[in-house]
Formats: C-alpha cells, sequence, structure tokens
C-alpha cells in the first residue's frame, strides 16, 4: 500500500519521514503557528477563511504571512488530491498546516501540511450521549501573555487543564475561564449556550479564540432564526443553561450534558443541538453524526 504523503519545506516526502529538528523553535520554545482544517466528502472545508486565520496568527509572531498563506493556499488542496487513494468513499480527514520560524539562530521558516482520517472513534458516541465538563482551576492564557487570535501550538494550559478534568471525572473535558472568572472556552473548542429567552451566547471575540466553526455555529443560528449573543458568560449562567455546545473543526458540534457534575438543561442532547447540526449535515451533505459512527470503528492509522 502507498504511504500518504506530506509536505515539508517545499518537499512531498512519505509522511513516516516527517520529522522537526531539535533545534527548530517551534519545538524549543513551542513557537509554532498552526490551523487543523476537516474534510467533508474529500473537500477541504472553509479553507479560505482558515488561512484567513491564519494570516492573521503568522503576522503576530512576526513571519512572512503573506508568503507563508500563499504558499499554504496551494499546497493544502495539492495534499487532499496527493492522498485522494487514501481517502475512503464517504469517510473524511483532519489536515494540519503549521509554520515555525525555523532553527534557532535564524534561516527559513518551517511549513509543513500533514493529515490523517479523521479519528471519530473519540467522540462518535457523543453526539447521542453528549459530553461531560469540569471548570478548570487552570486559566486561559491572559491576553498581555499573548493575544487570543493566535492561534498557536504552546497549549500547556490545555493539557493541564484537561488532565485536572479527567482527573475530577474520567472522560471529562475542561472548560477554562479567563482572567477575569468568565468562561472562556474549552480545550480546542469553543463553548456556546443557549438560553431560551436570550438565544445563544458566546463570549466576546476579543476574549476568545473565535474558530471557523463558531462562525459556523452563527451562520446557521442566522438561517434558523435563533439569535445569537456575542457576551460575556458567566459560570452561573452556563450551569443553568437550557443547553450548551461545544464547536470544533474536528466535532463540528457536541451538545454538554454536565459541567461540574450538575446537569445541563435535561441532562440530554437538546433540540436546538439537534436543529444546528441538522442544519450544518445539509449544508455540507454529510450527515455527521452517522458518518462518526459508521468509521468510529476503523482502525486508526496515523
Amino acid at each position: 500500500m502507498k504511504t500518504r504523503l506530506a509536505y515539508l519545506n517545499g518537499r512531498w516526502i512519505p509522511d513516516t519521514e516527517l520529522a522537526i529538528g531539535v533545534d527548530d523553535v517551534g519545538f524549543l520554545l513551542g513557537a509554532t503557528v498552526a490551523e487543523r482544517l476537516r474534510t467533508f466528502r474529500g473537500k477541504t472545508f472553509r479553507i479560505e477563511e482558515h488561512l484567513r486565520r491564519m494570516q492573521r496568527s503568522l503576522s503576530i509572531v512576526g513571519l512572512d504571512a503573506e508568503a507563508i498563506v500563499a504558499e499554504l493556499s496551494e499546497v493544502v488542496p495539492e495534499f487532499v488530491e496527493r492522498n485522494r487513494s487514501h481517502i475512503v468513499a464517504d469517510d473524511d480527514w483532519t489536515i494540519i498546516a503549521f509554520a515555525t520560524p525555523g532553527a534557532a539562530g535564524g534561516g527559513r521558516p518551517t511549513v509543513c501540511v500533514h493529515g490523517f482520517p479523521l479519528l471519530f472513534r473519540l467522540w462518535a458516541k457523543q453526539y447521542e450521549l453528549g459530553v461531560s465538563t469540569m471548570i478548570s482551576r487552570v486559566r486561559q492564557v491572559p491576553p498581555d501573555c499573548w493575544p487570543p487570535a493566535l492561534k498557536c501550538r504552546s497549549r500547556m494550559h490545555y493539557y493541564l487543564a484537561d488532565m485536572q478534568a479527567s482527573h475530577e471525572e474520567a472522560g471529562a473535558r475542561a472548560i477554562l475561564l479567563d482572567e477575569n472568572g468568565y468562561v472562556a472556552e474549552a480545550s480546542t473548542a469553543n463553548v456556546v449556550v443557549f438560553r431560551a429567552a436570550e438565544g445563544l451566547i458566546s463570549p466576546p471575540e476579543e476574549h476568545i479564540l473565535f474558530g471557523v466553526s463558531l462562525g459556523v455555529v452563527q451562520e446557521l443560528a442566522n438561517r434558523l432564526d435563533v439569535p445569537f449573543v456575542k457576551r460575556h458568560l458567566t459560570v452561573a449562567e452556563l450551569l443553568s443553561a437550557d443547553e450548551a455546545l461545544l464547536a470544533g473543526t474536528s466535532i463540528c458540534l457536541l451538545p454538554i450534558v454536565r459541567c461540574n457534575r450538575e446537569r445541563i438543561g435535561s441532562g440530554a442532547p437538546g433540540p436546538t443541538f439537534g436543529r444546528l447540526l441538522g442544519a450544518w449535515s445539509e449544508m455540507v451533505g454529510v450527515d455527521i453524526a452517522a458518518q462518526a459512527n459508521r468509521f468510529s470503528s476503523r482502525p486508526d492509522s496515523n
């Protein structure tokens, strides 16, 4: 069987040969700008929005944002085509694009694109059963450390928060608060709540990394005539919400059914979640939950 291909610094190589030097600033300091994309029906979803966000992140860290994004705008579609024979019908992939300043002491930036089949087994059952969460004692990185708009791989706080959450309740995911005690985001996902009297509520865009998937939720809410509000969100409002959701690239949308061992709403996926996921599935021509369940037993090959 042919090996999957990956892109590294202008070369297409077997992904088994991917490596980053120990002197690369992305390894030494975690100075890595990254975007995680996914496909639907074998086509990359919202690539322009992901690359626009990456350009902003690259600019923040002082890399040649315009040149790197121009490179990636050609490489990401080519990555899909070069690996087309590995994409099983009705299956979909994760695609990861990242860039670092390169080796310490100067030199060209490291630019890489790689990917693998989506790890549906990690979340397939959660469309039906929901997600348990815990409010973490680990806080979101404050904006005077780095801007919320910077999507980077410096994620030790996510790791520690999820480790704490899973220690307190097996399988739980962490929700992080900002420096003022408001709900910020989950590890690798945005948090949205639904309150019948107000609609969908997301933390203010300037206080979080506003994800591409969260933008899709806002777009679908507008189509469904569900109000979408951006404002500070307290822990009490999260706990008393009618529904709560996680939005992220790979999962698209998952229902939060418990937080701090307390039920959110009915304690089961709610009707707003169902409407939004249904509208998302219709938009991309894929039954998102059914696809995840169908491929959840596929052996991981990454």
